[in-house]
């Protein structure tokens, strides 16, 4: 006789006494009790189960695990205790926690207490699977004081779920539904500093922003006078985007470490982990880390540092050639899922919006960087689509507060989405006034220059 999955549901059928005869042939098979356990499936209502609780019991932990979790399908009475007896006694904390998921399945008022208890475990997953349990009963005064009491918890798993539950408020008062934004900022390019602009920028306008913030003291229009002047900047910068974005709505930065060239060859260069300093000042300024996407571009288009090595091969000396930039992924802290976002556009927006076959399915995205005699570090287009198609729908407000030569502005037209940049070098608004004239992407929409002065006068005029 085969031992199937199909064989164990028509043993199912024929009644416990079945199940218990065929468990109790393979009683000396460790692995095949557990194949039995782990295949029951779906447990009548009416079904006492008794004889699993002998296998609670078992030397295998891999059994006692399959036995808990079919304990925790059954209409428990007094049986509950034993559950209650079997957390104190068991060991290893995967099991407990499964214990606490089988009592928290049985809905029952009389295991609050206990439940209660349980919320002061070490396991941050054990606590959990309680306040999961407990939450059920979220309207009994007792459970909700103690849980509340748990907002201050060391875990920030834990943090979150009781701050959703018991503290977090209503969607913000903006005056605009989700998925609006204010006409002045529609396909405005505007000149001066970010910072000083974001100042007229209503709170929760923006739909999505990705930008390549300067790189420090790398170019000539980023001099900053120090690494950690250079940080703070960027940390204001983050701040004031994080009001002026939609609830839940997603902010990405491309950067990647730097060289500080040496004074001399007595002298060590330094390189700088930006993409890594930064985020713990991201994270603070109210942004959840999401995801980490790696920019790979070909070995042939970055400058040699393996060259040294290749000719002394010395220990010590090795300095591989960089091929990758680092885009971090953040999305705007809320108690709302990313489902709440999506609902609040209408179907056909959301259809129409839907990525389309050959999208990445890694977190390495190859693409070959841009090159542009008006501009020393551009965005590649490509790069500037994949990220409006996977974090944006049709019609929201993009921004980029580095816009440089405009590409993020015109990969935005080209995508049905809305555009808002900032640039501080008169060179590059020029440069970007300039393809209005030949660029039909910036044509098919009229595309507003304004000087800072005139953006701040329209957004006082709008408020």
């Amino acid at each position: 006789m085969e031992l199937t999955k199909e064989y164990i549901e028509n043993t199912k059928k024929n009644g416990e006494e079945a199940m218990r005869s065929l468990v109790t042939k393979f009683d000396k098979d460790n692995s095949k009790v557990n194949f039995i356990l782990e295949s029951l499936g779906y447990l009548p209502k009416n079904y006492k189960g008794d004889w699993l609780f002998k296998f609670t019991q078992h030397e295998n932990y891999k059994v006692r695990m399959s036995a808990i979790k079919n304990i925790g399908k059954l209409k428990l009475n007094g049986e509950i205790e034993i559950l209650y007896k079997l957390f104190t006694t068991e060991t290893r904390t995967e099991i407990k926690r499964e214990i606490i998921s089988s009592i928290g399945r049985q809905r029952n008022i009389e295991s609050k207490d206990f439940l209660i208890a349980t919320l002061k475990d070490k396991d941050p997953k054990i606590v959990s699977q309680a306040i999961r349990a407990l939450l059920v009963f979220k309207g009994n005064i007792e459970i909700t004081n103690e849980l509340k009491k748990l907002r201050n918890h060391k875990n920030e798993m834990i943090q979150s779920v009781i701050e959703k539950e018991f503290f977090s408020k209503n969607s913000s008062d903006s005056t605009l539904h989700h998925t609006e934004t204010f006409e002045f900022l529609k396909n405005t390019i505007v000149h001066g500093d970010v910072l000083e602009v974001l100042k007229s920028v209503p709170d929760e306008s923006i739909h999505l922003t990705f930008t390549s913030p300067p790189y420090y003291n790398a170019r000539d229009y980023s001099i900053y006078p120090s690494y950690q002047d250079y940080l703070f900047f960027l940390d204001e910068v983050f701040k004031a985007v994080h009001r002026v974005t939609k609830e839940g709505r997603f902010l990405l930065i491309n950067t990647s470490p730097i060289i500080i060239p040496r004074i001399s060859r007595q002298h060590s260069s330094k390189r700088y982990p930006i993409p890594f300093d930064l985020h713990h000042y991201i994270v603070n300024a109210g942004w959840e880390y999401i995801d980490d996407i790696i920019w790979l571009k070909p070995e042939t288009s970055v400058k040699n540092r393996v060259g040294g090595f290749q000719q002394h091969r010395k220990p010590l000396g090795y300095k591989p050639n960089t091929v990758t930039e680092m885009i971090m992924v953040y999305r705007k802290q809320t108690t709302k899922l990313i489902d709440w976002n999506i609902r609040q556009y209408p179907k056909e927006i959301v259809e129409k919006s839907k990525v389309a076959n050959g999208f990445e399915t890694s977190n390495v995205w190859e693409i070959d960087p841009t090159y542009n005699r008006n501009h020393t570090a551009v965005f590649p287009v490509e790069l500037c689509k994949k990220v409006i198609e996977y974090y944006s729908f049709k019609g929201d407000l993009v921004f980029d507060p580095f816009g440089g030569s405009g590409t993020f502005g015109r990969a935005a037209k080209s995508l049905n989405r809305l555009f808002f940049l900032t640039e501080l070098n008169d060179d590059y608004f020029e440069y970007m006034k300039s393809t209005k004239k030949s660029n039909s992407l910036f044509n098919e929409y009229e595309t507003k220059f304004l000087e800072i002065e005139e953006f701040n006068k329209i957004a006082n005029d709008t408020n």
